[in-house]
């Protein structure tokens, strides 16, 4: 990082363009600066959803802010990674990376995880509040459940049915590099013949984080969350979770598990209905 001249016309040498994958990496360091704690192959996995969702503003041809405005089909996107570098902040940086999202993701409807700080601020552009997810943290260990199978064994496309209603929209693009990344424990619940809940553990910079874990009652749930804990021996893990949802709450404090950070999920246009009571953790703050 050098030092960079600040002066009143800086916004308008700022240079906005979709980033490299190099330059997603950038902004994921900035995130796990922020606290974060973003996962080690999360770069790759986030350019899968939509490698033109992911933007870089340049200063003297150095990264000063980014945002990600990743498409999924005509009709939803969902916007993250709205960070500008500490040392260059208040200089109207933010205001022109918002354009540039909003020209790609258009007229669809838009849902983000904001941090609580500016909710206030995300109103202003449209965003109404529906509820807040709470991360919340514990350490791994325990015995594995019996009760669950392989992710890979299961037909893809079956899964990517599975997730459509309780995410929003399909997203098989960015599910087939999420299950299948660098040290991932990814299970599923087959009962009846049919798939009735599956989870994702990834690696992050600390400990790991589950999400998705999405399950058809509370006890399918608690067998995909022992199974990934059960991976993660003696480390933390992390789960961030719908308030809305009382099961999942209560399958958190069970494990011994404390709340460490929240967001606001928001959203402009129409909000999808999702069957919260199925959500046990949310996939990705960045991507919803």
């Amino acid at each position: 990082m050098t030092s960079l001249t600040m002066d009143a016309s800086a916004k308008d040498k700022l240079v906005v363009r979709v980033a490299t994958v190099d330059e997603l990496g950038i902004a994921i360091k900035w995130a796990a600066q922020e606290g974060w704690n973003p996962g080690r192959n999360d770069a790759k996995c986030f350019c899968a959803a939509d490698p033109e969702g992911f933007y870089v503003g340049l200063l003297d041809g150095e990264p000063v802010a980014t945002i990600s405005a990743v498409v999924y089909d005509d009709s939803f996107a969902f916007a993250g990674f709205y960070i500008t570098r500490p040392d260059v902040r208040m200089h109207g940086f933010g205001l022109k990376m918002r354009r540039a999202a909003t020209r790609h993701m258009g007229s669809r409807t838009v849902g983000l995880d904001g941090v609580l700080a500016q909710e206030a601020s995300y109103r202003k552009y449209g965003f109404t509040s529906q509820y807040h997810n709470i991360r919340y943290e514990g350490v791994g260990g325990g015995e594995a459940s019996k009760d669950v199978v392989p992710l890979s064994g299961i037909e893809f496309e079956r899964l990517v049915a599975y997730d459509a209603p309780l995410f929003a929209v399909r997203r098989p693009k960015f599910l087939r590099a999420w299950i299948d990344q660098p040290g991932a424990t990814a299970v599923a619940a087959i009962k009846g013949g049919g798939l009735r809940g599956y989870g994702v553990m990834r690696p992050c910079e600390r400990g790991f984080k589950i999400g998705p874990l999405f399950a058809d009652d509370e006890a399918i749930a608690e067998s995909l969350f022992a199974a990934m804990a059960s991976r993660a021996s003696a480390e933390p893990i992390f789960l961030d979770l719908p308030e809305t949802s009382p099961a999942a709450l209560a399958l958190a404090r069970r494990h011994g598990m404390q709340p460490v950070f929240q967001t606001v999920r928001m959203y402009s246009g129409e909000a999808p209905q999702l069957p919260l009571n199925q959500i046990y953790g949310v996939t990705t703050f960045e991507l919803g």
